[in-house]
């Protein structure tokens, strides 16, 4: 019998909805200042519910809210390991993992963002393999399942059978600067993953800089304005594409944010969800502007969780514009979401327009 570590951060995730960013440090507590609810539960109880092998392992847990809440009252057998306070930190993940090492487990599962992989890389390096179900708001490290119903199968396939492993990158993403418009990233270090193809997300490409993608850019971004219509609010995702639009407009954009314009004009500057949800009792029409994440393919779910299910079920699938670089929707096999509500993924997926230059479309299948 194989013994499987469990290990959930609570606060992963929270910022997203908010606007934030992120929840390193001390930002959780403003984040529920501002109404955020945890995401992690859900995200955990969906990965528990695909699991399919449930006789042929044992759950190490940590404590409490970062394990035990999640299986104690499931047929699972389990065994709790390590103590944690009421509010825990990042010490609290990685002093249990290293418990979880020596307990002799064999697949350690943990649910959170970029900042508990680099608490799991401080703690295990390359010891055991992990499974890492998304729950973070941004999620640019190579090692995170698609989503929990990926990161269950991935376990399954690891329970069933001898499976290869591979390391995968490891980012730090400066939360501080992200919060302040600037992405500032560097390789942090690696974690060893099952090796299962289609099931674990690539790292973030950035945007290649040089005349002919911005040239690409300047075509896009003319394309979108040409289509612009009177009396729409257009609620404009993340990204250098996306801020190609605003800087046509002569419009300040924030650059890792969300923004709105209403008749070519701003009237909205880093909104969050309840930002996106005051516009749209104001504007009767609304249209959303994003462009996927070069190298993972995440329309939704990854960098732009303003964009919650409620706001994206309300605004509808035909009031979504897709854009993006030719070389890097090419570079793509597919596009993706992770809404963490399973009724928006599937409203989202499917074959859908993605514009990739002036008066150029691609058509894309989008998958959860």
């Amino acid at each position: 019998m194989k013994k499987i570590g469990l290990i959930a951060n609570p606060i992963a995730g929270m910022g997203g909805s908010v606007g934030l960013k992120g929840t390193d440090g001390d930002i959780f507590k403003k984040a529920i200042e501002m109404g955020a609810t945890p995401i992690t539960p859900k995200r955990v109880k969906d990965f528990l519910g695909n699991l399919k092998n449930l006789n042929n392992f044992l759950f190490i847990v940590a404590p409490g809210k970062m394990g035990e809440d999640y299986v104690k009252n499931l047929s699972f057998k389990f065994k709790i390991i390590g103590d944690i306070d009421e509010n825990t930190t990042a010490e609290d993940t990685k002093r249990i993992a290293k418990l979880m090492v020596e307990a002799g487990v064999d697949l350690l599962v943990f649910c959170g963002g970029d900042g508990t992989a680099r608490d799991l890389f401080d703690a295990i390096k390359l010891k055991i393999p992990v499974v890492a179900i998304p729950s973070g708001v941004k999620m640019f490290s190579s090692i995170f399942a698609m989503n929990p119903k990926a990161a269950a199968q991935i376990a399954d396939k690891f329970i069933e059978e001898t499976t290869a492993t591979q390391e995968k990158e490891v980012l730090d993403i400066d939360e501080d600067a992200f919060r302040d418009n600037r992405l500032v990233s560097k390789l942090y270090g690696y974690l060893l993953v099952p090796k299962v193809q289609n099931l674990i997300q690539s790292s973030k490409n950035s945007s290649r800089i040089g005349r002919t993608i911005e040239d690409n850019k300047y075509e896009i971004a003319q394309q979108i304005i040409e289509k612009m219509e009177e009396e729409t609010l257009y609620l404009l995702g993340p990204g250098t594409t996306v801020k190609s639009i605003t800087d046509q407009l002569n419009l300040e954009k924030s650059l890792l944010g969300v923004d709105a314009i209403y008749n070519k004009s701003l009237v909205g500057e880093d909104i969050n969800e309840s930002g996106i949800l005051g516009l749209l009792d104001k504007y009767q029409k609304a249209v959303i502007v994003v462009s996927p994440i070069g190298g993972q393919g995440f329309v939704f779910g990854r960098g732009n969780k303003q964009f919650t299910p409620r706001i994206l079920k309300r605004i509808g699938k035909n009031n979504i514009l897709i854009i993006g670089t030719e070389d890097k929707i090419k570079g793509l096999s597919c596009l993706r979401v992770d809404t963490g509500d399973e009724d928006t993924d599937n409203l989202l997926k499917g074959l859908t327009k993605v514009i990739i230059g002036y008066r150029e479309e691609l058509i894309c299948n989008i998958k959860c």
